[in-house]
């Protein structure tokens, strides 16, 4: 948990009581998930000596992830609108899938845990979540894994909206945007931006060709908008390196094994490339004092400005399929469908 590996010995992962046995230990295992993502944000403030700047990151992680859970334990909770149409007791809310153990909550809220920082690590069933339930950790991965993120690799993905965050925010100011000193121009944008477009491609390209392939559909054990979804969350969590799943869909074939291994392989290591561009023309610029002039990267300005940037830039991506997968599916539940 604390390498954000997500292996456990059981095939019931998380939720076999060998393996997670209390509530105490279920509370350690999402507390470890989170251990080191989220105090790299501290480090990150020392090593550039703005520890309001560390904060302010940290900040806008913590609204994400709390919005995210929030959203899929009021899914969850809710349970499933057929049921309340046929007029059955969901006082429990959506118990299918769930550890029974630890309710709802705690389930809703490892599944966020999980997804956020790219762990795979799971107490309960992603598939068996409601549409909005289930959209919450797919959501989470497309995004790049950002909220907290994989040791290092999350803080590395906000810091590819951080630069774009102060590039816009020079855009709408009319100043020069300079991140920490530095000046942010237009190469540094433009790996910025190709590192999200691998992201984009690699998940969407995969989940395209998958959905209108014999051997994409063949693994199907849902049709309609739910099938969609196991089929693109499972190229976003090969993508984002999570390793949870959406395990309706039967991945063990010789397609989907190798056609996951080479999404596994662009999202692990090629978008990596251009933060390492970017990261490199920054290290050669000369450090400017800062002016009036000089947007600050701290404080509730830029915090709201960073998660605007996460949602705009990064959800954009994502809104038209999931679009078609979860959101449709939720609408259509209210009419009585189940797939």
């Amino acid at each position: 948990m604390l390498g954000t590996n997500g292996g456990g010995y059981a095939n019931a992962n998380a939720a076999h009581p060998f393996e997670n046995p209390t509530p105490l230990s279920n509370f350690i295992q999402m507390l470890s998930i989170f251990a080191i993502g989220s105090g790299l944000t501290y480090y990150l403030g020392r090593m550039v000596k703005n520890q309001k700047h560390g904060w302010t990151v940290w900040a806008t992680m913590m609204a994400l992830f709390l919005a995210g859970t929030l959203l899929c334990w009021w899914a969850e909770a809710k349970g499933n609108p057929i049921h309340h149409q046929l007029g059955l007791a969901v006082a429990d809310g959506n118990m299918e899938g769930k550890e029974v153990r630890f309710g709802i909550f705690n389930s809703a809220l490892f599944a966020t845990v999980t997804t956020d920082a790219s762990c795979g690590a799971v107490n309960s069933m992603h598939d068996s979540f409601t549409a909005l339930g289930g959209f919450v950790p797919l959501f989470n991965i497309q995004l790049g894994e950002i909220i907290i993120g994989g040791v290092g690799a999350g803080l590395y993905g906000m810091l590819v909206f951080v630069v774009l965050a102060v590039f816009i925010a020079g855009l709408m100011v009319g100043r020069t945007p300079e991140y920490l000193g530095k000046r942010i121009e237009s190469y540094e944008v433009k790996m910025a931006m190709l590192a999200l477009l691998i992201l984009a491609i690699d998940i969407l390209g995969f989940a395209a060709w998958a959905s209108v392939s014999k051997w994409g559909l063949d693994g199907l054990n849902n049709n309609g908008p739910h099938g969609l979804s196991e089929i693109l969350y499972a190229f976003s969590s090969g993508t984002g390196n999570n390793g949870s799943a959406f395990a309706g869909l039967t991945a063990n074939t010789p397609w989907y094994n190798t056609m996951l291994g080479i999404c596994m392989l662009i999202g692990r290591f090629l978008m990596i490339v251009p933060i390492m561009a970017m990261a490199g023309a920054l290290v050669k610029k000369k450090i400017a004092p800062p002016s009036v002039g000089t947007f600050p990267v701290s404080g509730g300005t830029f915090f709201i400005l960073l998660i605007g940037t996460v949602l705009l830039v990064g959800a954009l991506n994502f809104l038209p399929v999931l679009t078609l997968g979860p959101v449709v599916e939720h609408f259509l539940n209210f009419q009585g469908k189940l797939y």
